[in-house]
């Protein structure tokens, strides 16, 4: 799974004034075209930093391994590359009602940072477990928080929805 190419998860709420509801289908998993990925690279561009690629010095004997610096992004984490791929692939209509996901951290701290940057309002249905670092992150970052129970993150995620959260699920 590339998280460079992560698309929104689905849309939430009916429009009719009634609880909201994700259609959950799911299309199959193909494999990525190399047009995708350049496409993909062009809409982050602004986001992201371009990160530096740089080989691990094991010694001797070792297979030669690469370390993708993600840690330099703003938020310190890879999942940014997803968050902003999937709010920049938003119809303008979707963006109006914001993005929102489920996160402990880093994933919160992606969907908000690429919400912020695009100017969509975000909601973190976060999990209350969650370092309060990470916390304090998301919130500077602009994002409403909905603190809840492990089990009952778990069950909205399952679900794709949660009561009172309103825009498209980003994952």
């Amino acid at each position: 799974f590339d998280e460079t190419l992560a698309r929104p998860a689905g849309r939430c709420g009916s429009g009719r004034g009634k609880n909201p509801i994700m259609t959950a289908t799911l299309e199959p998993v193909r494999p990525i075209e190399l047009a995708e990925i350049r496409e993909a690279r062009a809409r982050i561009a602004q986001t992201i930093v371009r990160t530096p690629l740089v080989r691990l010095e094991l010694g001797p004997g070792f297979p030669e391994i690469r370390l993708k610096l993600e840690n330099l992004q703003p938020i310190n984490a890879y999942k940014l590359r997803g968050a902003a791929n999937a709010v920049a692939m938003l119809p303008d209509a979707e963006r109006q009602r914001g993005v929102w996901t489920i996160s402990a951290g880093n994933a919160g701290q992606g969907v908000a940072y690429a919400a912020r940057q695009a100017g969509v309002p975000c909601t973190v249905v976060v999990i209350e477990t969650a370092p309060a670092s990470k916390i304090e992150r998301m919130k500077a970052l602009g994002a409403r928080l909905v603190p809840v129970p492990y089990e009952v993150a778990w069950k909205a995620l399952d679900d794709r929805a949660f009561p009172g959260v309103e825009g498209t699920f980003v994952h």
